[in-house]
Parts: structure tokens; C-alpha cells; sequence
């Protein structure tokens, strides 16, 4: 029987788990330091729903999440966005995002003239975009040199910070374009003109004219996709520890490893840490120091996310989209809210409006010194400029994910790969999983959390 153990209860944690109970021969324990399993995906009442205080959505386009859905049984309760439209705040207003971007990169001229979104100078200098020299990208450099250099600066604060740069809860001027934007880094490798790169990749089916969506969840919210893998990793005989932490991983000595969990210790022979990269750092550094400081390495960013309820008679504006973004520099806390009543389904209640607004990213943390009634009465008063909401809610949910975003600077991917190279020849079963592995959202981190699993299983035969 092969003992493994995987340390850290998020997504990806939870994926590793799967893919190792589903192996003959192998016995798998998961600790979890937090009180609950799921990591950031997190759902909570409000006004009689169960709204997710994280992450509401993955993308479709990678199979990663959907295929966990199908293995658990969920595939058939996988439904997209009501509405997918979205919106800007720029200048004080909202203007409608145009159709046919990438990443906020545009494919077609007239729908971005269209929507005004640009000034005339900044939609001049877009559709000169083409007839500019230059060479196909070389390597992995900062997202917002691409922009600005190809697209011009307005286009980079307006439309492609906003859609990378709201994700990531940073500074595409800091972000490797390979880890936050790799369509972007194909389009910008095969051609030297971004727009004609992303215009002559394969045509991406645009939800918009019945085309494929491009985000999914389950069917009442993403929480369920965690109790249902939970459900099935105790059916399956995983030992499943809540409050539990890990403070040290040590050699055996006889091929294996020790873990330190008080109240006691326990063996494994292959081990899968699925922690954030400040967990893992210290954890690894007795037996990978290099490996450790890669991982402190790593930046984070804070976020906060507020959900609100209000009456829908209140809300002045016509919610006829999934929600906005908000530009940078336009001196707001808000960087983004959901319509989330008009964007599922599942949360629509007759005369009544719900909201999700986000607050915080990298280098900004403002929302992070605020008690929790001045974040609420500082989104609260934003949200109400922007959609002209005539009352206070009616509830209110807070949640706040300290250090809850890796900053991927140029050069990640491959300081992660040489990382798990060093990892293994010193540390052999031991692997690596986790957003700051290989990106933020579900599929990048249930596809880290598997491929560990894979790793470790394998190396201990």
C-alpha cells in the first residue's frame, strides 16, 4: 500500500486527492489547516440564496473543471451565464465592452468604434496597430509591454489591465504574458502585429451569437462542485482532516517522509503540497532550500469581495449584463462587480438585485485597512454612483482572501519548472500543485493539483 499524503484543502489540493484515490493500492490522507475544504471557493447565505464569495465561474475553454465535473457527475448540471455582456467604468460612466476581444485585445475594428469605449486618438492608434514594424515575440516578458508597444496606452489601461489585470488582482506592466494571457503570447509569437495574431488564430465561438460560452459553473453555485468531491473522497476512504496543519515535512529515512501535524506525526511515501507558496516555502526548506526560496519569491495580492443584496425597485439602472469592470486610475476601491442576479439563473428572485463587488490588488491596500462596516459603505456608495441604487442593502456578506493571488512576474513558468526539477532530485515524491504553480482560476489549478498526483504516483513504484 502506498501512504500518500497531500497537504492543503483548495481546489487543487482536493484534485490531487481525486486523482490519487482513484489509483489501486494507494491510501490518501488530506490535511487542511483552514475549518472547512474548498480553499477560496466559498459559498455563504444571503437574502434566502447561497451566493459565492469567491470565484463563480470557470473557464470553459480549458477541459480541466469540466472533466472533474463529469467525473463526479456534474456534467449535465453545468449551465452558463445568463448574460455575458459586460461593461467599463471609464470617465465616469459605464460603456458597454465591445464583442470579438481577446483578453481585451480586439479582433474586429467596428464593434470596438462602436462601442466608445476608446477616445478617437486612442481607436487610431488601434487600427494602426497593423501597419506597425516590428518582430513576433521572443520569450516571456510583462503583458503591458505588448500592449503598449502594439496597442498604445489607452487601450492597455482600458481594455486589456482591466480583463488581465481584474483576474489576476495586479499590474499587467508586472505580469508574465505567458502565465495570464497565453493566447495573447500564441497570437504575439505567430505574427508580428497583436490584432492580426489574434485575428488569424482559430475563430473562438462568441457566446454572444449563440456561440459556446466562455465561462460555466454548476448549477446553484460552485460550492457544490466542493461538497460533492468531498462527499466523494470520504466514500472513497480518504482520511480527510479539517483544522489541521502541517508545520513540518521531514525524511523518514527509509524513502519516505515524515509529516508534523499536532497533535502527532505521520508517514507517506509520496507527498503532494497543495499550499500557497508562503505555506510551502518554509515547509520545503530543510529539504530543498533553493526550491524554498524560489517559492517566497513569489508575490501576492489581497482582495476583498462584497456581496449585497438590495431591493430591485431601489437599483435605477438597467442591470442588462454580467456586470463591469473599472478602469485604473479612476480613483475607486471598486475594481469589479458581478451582476450576479442578472449574470445566473439560479440567483434570480423576484424584486431583488444581488451584487458582487471586489475591492483590491497588488500594490493597493485599501480595502485590506478598512474594518469590514467602511469597505461596505465605501462599495456601497460607489455601486450606487455607477447604477443608481436609491437605497442601502439589504444584506450584506463579506470575505476576504488575504494573500490570496500570486503575482506572476515574466520568467514564472520556468523558475516553477526548474523548481520541480530541483524538487525531484532531492526531494524524490514530493511535488508541487497550486495557483502558484501554474496560474489562478479552477482548471489551471485542479490540472496542477492532478499532474502532481500523477508525478508523485508514479515515482513510487
Amino acid at each position: 500500500m502506498i501512504r500518500a499524503v497531500v497537504v492543503g484543502g483548495g481546489i487543487a489540493g482536493l484534485a490531487a486527492a481525486h486523482e490519487l484515490a482513484g489509483r489501486p493500492g494507494v491510501s490518501v490522507t488530506l490535511f487542511e489547516a483552514g475549518d472547512r475544504p474548498g480553499g477560496k471557493i466559498r459559498s455563504a447565505p444571503l437574502a434566502g440564496l447561497d451566493v459565492d464569495l469567491g470565484p463563480d465561474a470557470f473557464l470553459a475553454r480549458r477541459p480541466e473543471a469540466r472533466e472533474l465535473c463529469r467525473e463526479l457527475g456534474l456534467g449535465d448540471e453545468l449551465v452558463a451565464p445568463a448574460r455575458s455582456e459586460a461593461y467599463l467604468w471609464c470617465g465616469g460612466s459605464l460603456r458597454r465592452l465591445p464583442g470579438g476581444l481577446d483578453l481585451g485585445v480586439p479582433a474586429r475594428f467596428l464593434p470596438l468604434a462602436r462601442s466608445r469605449t476608446l477616445s478617437p486618438r486612442g481607436l487610431a492608434r488601434v487600427a494602426a496597430e497593423p501597419l506597425l514594424p516590428g518582430r513576433p515575440l521572443e520569450g516571456d516578458v510583462a503583458l503591458g509591454s505588448v500592449v503598449r508597444r502594439r496597442l498604445g496606452g489607452e487601450a492597455h489601461r482600458r481594455l486589456v489591465d482591466p480583463l488581465v489585470g481584474s483576474v489576476n488582482a495586479g499590474d499587467i506592466d508586472r505580469l508574465s504574458i505567458e502565465v495570464t494571457a497565453p493566447s495573447l503570447a500564441e497570437a504575439a509569437r505567430r505574427h508580428r502585429s497583436l490584432v492580426l495574431g489574434v485575428r488569424r488564430r482559430a475563430p473562438r465561438p462568441d457566446p454572444d451569437r449563440g456561440g459556446e460560452p466562455a465561462f460555466l459553473t454548476v448549477a446553484g453555485g460552485l460550492g457544490r462542485l466542493v461538497d460533492t468531491l468531498v462527499a466523494s473522497l470520504v466514500a472513497r476512504g480518504v482520511d480527510l482532516r479539517v483544522g489541521a496543519r502541517v508545520d513540518a515535512l521531514v525524511p523518514s529515512g527509509d524513502g519516505g517522509y515524515r509529516l508534523v501535524s499536532p497533535p502527532g506525526v505521520i508517514t507517506a511515501d509520496v507527498v503532494v503540497l497543495a499550499t500557497p507558496a508562503f505555506v510551502t516555502a518554509p515547509l520545503l526548506a530543510p529539504l530543498a532550500s533553493e526550491v524554498a526560496a524560489t517559492l517566497a519569491a513569489v508575490d501576492h495580492a489581497s482582495v476583498a469581495l462584497v456581496a449585497l443584496a438590495y431591493p430591485a425597485a431601489a437599483v435605477g439602472r438597467r442591470l442588462d449584463g454580467s456586470g463591469f469592470l473599472v478602469a485604473r486610475g479612476e480613483g475607486r476601491l471598486t475594481t469589479a462587480c458581478s451582476w450576479a442576479s442578472s449574470k445566473w439563473s439560479h440567483l434570480r428572485r423576484p424584486g431583488q438585485v444581488v451584487l458582487r463587488a471586489s475591492a483590491g490588488r497588488f500594490g493597493d491596500a485599501r480595502a485590506g485597512a478598512l474594518d469590514d462596516g467602511a469597505l461596505i459603505q465605501r462599495l456601497h456608495l460607489e455601486l450606487a454612483e455607477a447604477l443608481a441604487i436609491a437605497a442601502d442593502p439589504t444584506e450584506v456578506r463579506v470575505a476576504r482572501w488575504d494573500r490570496a493571488f500570486p503575482q506572476f512576474r515574466p520568467g514564472h513558468l520556468d523558475r516553477m519548472a526548474a523548481a520541480g526539477e530541483a524538487l525531484a532530485a532531492v526531494a524524490p515524491g514530493v511535488a508541487l500543485a497550486g495557483a502558484a504553480v501554474a496560474g489562478v482560476g479552477l482548471p489551471a489549478c485542479i490540472g496542477s493539483g492532478r499532474r502532481a498526483a500523477t508525478l508523485v504516483a508514479g515515482r513510487s513504484r
